[in-house]
């Protein structure tokens, strides 16, 4: 008898759906953005927060409904220039930090249900505080490139006729040592994204203040990437994750991550939990 050999390619593998290239390898690859925080960061050198949290739990569906006691459960660090490829690629199956949902995007990638809702607004030094939008004139505001938070600021700046210079950056990191430098009076993204910036900083000096603007300029959706027309795959995780929000689930991990700070949920985002609380 001969014992044919078969080696599964880089290509026949991303001809299979997801949820068949996971039992074939037996891990299950989980993206993350290291930098962040409170969505999904490294804390004591591991993967963590709001969205990890939610990822776990959605590794712990994959291995019931594939009956994979033993399967291996990978983290790979993504950011905002890769992010895309890899889930297009196959590096990543799903790809948990905090991406906006938009149509353009669904053309190379689709989405789980909502995990968030938040919306943009600016952050300012404490003592030069940006109440509003429009105090952002004559001054200087940092974004980071080709991220949505860009285009909506630009837009908004354009339709409210805010004279103000908009200065593009590669990350929060350097977004926010210009905050602090003065190099910009403010600095833009996220609402819950620059509320994790503001605490890395504030861990590391506890002498740094800053403040929020009162209001947002964009509505911005988060929800978790996964493989094009790959419906198997996304119904295990969008039953994970409808099972969060009914059960209650949602209430401990936004307190563990977000609400320990005494920031509480948006009306906004209670609705999304409610609405979204689909049964089987």
């Amino acid at each position: 008898m001969i014992l044919l050999a078969i080696v599964l390619t880089p290509g026949a593998l991303m001809a299979q759906g997801t949820l068949e290239r996971i039992a074939k390898r037996g891990e299950f690859r989980i993206g993350y953005d290291p930098n962040k925080r409170p969505l999904s960061f490294l804390e004591n050198g591991k993967p963590a927060g709001y969205s990890v949290d939610f990822c776990e739990r959605i590794a712990v569906g994959v291995r019931e409904h594939l009956k994979l006691p033993d399967m291996k459960v990978t983290y790979v660090p993504t950011n905002l220039d890769n992010r895309f490829d890899a889930v297009v690629k196959g590096d990543v199956d799903i790809e948990c930090a905090s991406t906006t949902i938009t149509l353009g995007r669904q053309e190379r990638v689709d989405f789980t249900l909502m995990t968030f809702v938040t919306g943009g607004t600016v952050l300012s030094r404490a003592k030069d505080r940006i109440s509003t939008m429009d105090n952002l004139k004559g001054k200087r505001v940092a974004v980071i490139r080709g991220t949505t938070t860009e285009t909506a600021l630009e837009a908004h700046l354009s339709k409210n006729l805010i004279d103000a210079r908009v200065i593009k950056v590669a990350n929060a990191d350097e977004g926010m040592a210009k905050l602090q430098s003065g190099d910009v009076e403010a600095y833009a993204s996220d609402q819950v994204v620059l509320i994790g910036d503001a605490m890395k900083v504030l861990a590391a000096n506890k002498d740094a203040s800053f403040s929020f603007a009162d209001e947002l300029f964009s509505y911005e959706p988060y929800s978790f990437m996964v493989r094009r027309d790959d419906a198997d795959f996304r119904l295990v995780a969008n039953r994970v994750i409808a099972q969060i929000f009914r059960s209650g689930q949602f209430a401990q991990v936004y307190q563990d991550w977000i609400g320990y700070s005494g920031i509480k949920p948006s009306a906004l985002l209670v609705a999304m939990y409610q609405v979204q609380a689909l049964s089987e």
